[in-house]
């Protein structure tokens, strides 16, 4: 199987949540001007609706995912205000 290197590091939102060893989830990236979906496996049970990091393609459409939190989001403030 060919990693898809393209989609290693983008975030996404579950479609449908992991049950971690038990089975995958469904993930929707935003990658190669498009939007993709993918089937999404991760350590721990993820919910639908989570943000995740995609850390490993398995090839055939199927990923290694994280949690992912923005760390500028712990900055808070309004974006407008920058710069």
């Amino acid at each position: 199987m060919v990693a898809d290197d393209a989609v290693i590091g983008c975030t996404g939102e579950l479609l449908i949540g992991t049950r971690g060893s038990a089975g995958p989830g469904e993930i929707l990236v935003r990658v190669r001007g498009g939007s993709e979906t993918f089937l999404a496996w991760s350590p721990e049970p993820l919910p639908r609706g989570a943000t995740v990091l995609v850390i490993e393609s398995r090839g055939r459409r199927e990923v290694d995912v994280i949690r992912w939190a923005d760390p500028l989001d712990a900055l808070g403030g309004d974006p407008a205000d920058a710069g």
